[in-house]
């Protein structure tokens, strides 16, 4: 990390927007912002971009992963799946060690359960046209980043009259998370460093409503250091000026509109529904269900999924990280009960 940062520093374009960041900080008491990306999270740690910026400027850490923000109890059904006899359990890979009450996919892999790792949605579909005598379920996560491919995906096999293949949505809508952040009143925050790839598909009209009902900025960002630094730099100034705003800091790929094809496709297949989250509890209207047009594809009308509701490990504060109330490493389970080996909860 500390490589990174001191390359980073000592680029032109880094060393002046943290230049100017420093200058619109300076004496402006304390400025929080958060970041709800995980592939935001994950850069801003590479880049040591925290110990970069003033003192005053803070970054938290918000809900990030839809893999973390996953509940027990969905955990826990997806494993009542893996171990159903001729099912096969495919998934995306960073899925597998997310602990359920019940154990993790990979370790139902480990006691024989039939349980794949895919790289998309499709190889899945793939999986279930070349074993016709089994039934392929694929575990739909993810944000509004990946709903489009899945719904796609059903969308094609519909098509195709599969008869084989299913899926169990949980994915989950960013939008709302956000608000339930700000409306729980735990952190304090001034601006959004906004998600790049969920506005890709929603468009910047998304977030709107931090500015207009919350007083909140917001600045959509990539995940190149200078993107990040960028948008952060857009936060400060909004603060300093007390003008929030929504800032498309990434145009490359983000538009006022977004991706309207792929929103056409999601609203196909998917309609909204409330969703449990790790951290949160059950948020309404947060989640996408199939469509009843569908339901011969939904693992929810074709297998029983009823599990014993799950409660969080003891000891774990997963949840208040998934808020940005704490940091992990303040978690008391962090490095000693918890590792990556040998996780207790997501983070």
């Amino acid at each position: 990390m500390m490589r990174y940062l001191t390359e980073f520093r000592d680029a032109p374009a880094g060393r002046a927007l943290l230049d100017r960041i420093g200058a619109l900080a300076e004496g402006g008491g304390d400025m929080a912002f958060m970041e709800f990306c995980g592939g935001h999270t994950h850069a801003i740690m590479r880049y040591g971009l925290r110990q970069a910026l003033p003192g005053n400027v803070r970054m938290l850490s918000g809900p990030g992963c839809p893999v973390c923000v996953t509940s027990q109890t969905d955990i826990d059904r997806a494993i009542a799946l893996a171990g159903i006899a001729g099912v096969t359990v495919a998934t995306f890979g960073d899925l597998m060690r997310v602990p359920g009450s019940r154990g993790s996919l990979q370790e139902a892999r480990a006691q024989g359960a039939d349980v794949r790792v895919v790289y998309s949605p499709l190889d899945a579909l793939r999986l279930a046209d070349r074993y016709q005598d089994r039934r392929v379920v694929f575990l739909g996560i993810g944000f509004e980043t990946t709903a489009p491919a899945v719904a796609a995906t059903i969308a094609s096999a519909a098509d195709q009259r599969m008869t084989n293949f299913h899926v169990l949505s949980l994915h989950k809508m960013t939008p709302p998370a956000m608000r339930a952040v700000i409306e729980a009143g735990e952190v304090r925050i001034q601006g959004v460093l906004g998600p790049g790839h969920v506005t890709t598909i929603l468009g910047t009209h998304a977030w709107d409503f931090l500015p207009d009902e919350y007083g909140i900025g917001c600045a959509v960002s990539g995940f190149e250091p200078t993107d990040m630094l960028l948008a952060i730099t857009e936060l400060v100034e909004m603060t300093a000026r007390g003008a929030p705003v929504v800032a498309n800091c990434y145009p490359r790929s983000v538009s006022s509109e977004g991706n309207p094809r792929a929103r056409e496709i999601m609203d196909l297949v998917f309609e909204v529904t409330d969703a449990d989250w790790r951290g949160f509890g059950s948020m309404p209207r947060s989640g996408l269900c199939l469509r009843p047009r569908f339901a011969s594809l939904d693992a929810e009308e074709n297998f029983d999924l009823r599990v014993p509701p799950a409660p969080e490990p003891a000891g774990c504060r997963c949840g208040e990280v998934l808020r940005g109330v704490m940091e992990p490493v303040d978690c008391p389970l962090f490095g000693s009960a918890c590792t990556p080996e040998s996780p207790v909860g997501p983070c």
